[in-house]
């Protein structure tokens, strides 16, 4: 039976376009904004003239635009769309509403395995992300076990095992970064804190090739995902291979997590902030939910990364520090609601 009517592919239609129009309008926003000298108005001109033929374009601004910050907009916005779906999967699968990539542990188990990887002199591609893919399987399946109960997965322990883990993750990434006695050490500190001061092409391309192939994998389960919430009895008598969709949405939300954390560090509470934020306007509705979730998590992100290189008069910081600013009050908040 099709789980697509008419009047959910038109509400799915009308939000995503509304998104994506913001989308649009916050990466525009931030291909303009810098601090090349240049004001907003000039930098949207600069835009637009690549697309129109402008004589008094400015070949320097061009170059900053589509060399520097093209690549640094298109990763955020990738970034963004997976951590925001891989906290609304999380949450579905473990029934937890503050289930996240970042709270659980998974980002910490991706960083170790990035670092490895790197002090190992591996290539980062496909080494570093095969290593940090390694680490976030292991600290999902350590979760996993430390909050198991007979049958059903226990909330205060769900989340006081990602709270175990992520310190026990933090504690390994601090010594072997102490570890590190050379240049690559501050180029690692700035990364774990979530970095896009240094992305190339090459690194949209590999991210967009891992995360997209998930993307879609994650929208043709989101049904799947609703039927799950209602109990595995219930899911199994509609049809839902209850063990082999929970796998297989657990493997392919840590493939993407680790393959951006492998790019561009540790970047937490995406995955909380936008599903909660979203739900409260959409509801529960996976298949609309999903969708929404990767066009405003990149729209999100991009806005963070934005508000990390202009904020400070010299210089930026990481764009990991603006999402754990507005995300862990938040995760205090849900918190301290959810044991009212």
């Amino acid at each position: 039976m099709n789980s697509f009517n008419t009047s959910l592919i038109s509400r799915i239609l009308t939000v995503s376009s509304c998104l994506f129009i913001f989308l649009l309008g916050i990466m525009l926003l931030a291909l303009s904004a810098g601090s090349a000298g240049s004001g907003i108005r000039e930098g949207i001109r600069a835009v637009f003239s690549f697309f129109v033929e402008d004589p008094a374009r400015d070949p320097i601004l061009q170059t900053i635009i589509w060399q520097i910050r093209f690549p640094r907009v298109i990763l955020a916005a990738l970034v963004g769309a997976t951590l925001s779906l891989g906290g609304l999967v999380f949450q579905a699968l473990l029934r937890n509403p503050l289930a996240e990539p970042y709270i659980l542990g998974i980002s910490g188990g991706s960083a170790i395995g990035a670092i490895i990887g790197i002090l190992m002199g591996f290539s980062r591609f496909p080494g570093v992300s095969i290593t940090a893919f390694a680490g976030s399987m292991a600290t999902l399946s350590l979760v996993l076990m430390m909050s198991s109960g007979q049958t059903v997965l226990k909330k205060d322990a769900l989340l006081l095992s990602g709270v175990m883990v992520n310190a026990f993750c933090s504690a390994v990434i601090m010594f072997l970064i102490s570890l590190t006695q050379d240049a690559r050490l501050h180029n690692i500190i700035f990364w774990l804190m979530g970095d896009f001061s240094l992305v190339e092409m090459n690194q949209v391309y590999i991210v967009a090739a891992t995360v997209l192939p998930c993307f879609v994998l994650v929208f043709c389960l989101s049904n799947s995902m609703n039927l799950m919430l209602m109990g595995k009895d219930i899911a199994q008598s509609m049809g839902v291979n209850f063990k082999l969709v929970t796998i297989a949405l657990l493997i392919t939300t840590s493939f993407m997590v680790s393959a951006t954390v492998a790019q561009c560090g540790l970047i937490g509470f995406v995955g909380l902030v936008i599903p909660h934020l979203l739900r409260l306007l959409l509801g529960a509705d996976h298949r609309l939910m999903v969708p929404a979730c990767i066009i405003g998590g990149a729209g999100y992100m991009v806005t963070c990364d934005l508000l990390a290189r202009t904020l400070p008069e010299h210089g930026e910081i990481p764009a990991g520090v603006i999402t754990a600013i507005i995300g862990a009050p938040l995760f205090i908040f849900l918190l301290k609601k959810s044991k009212s």
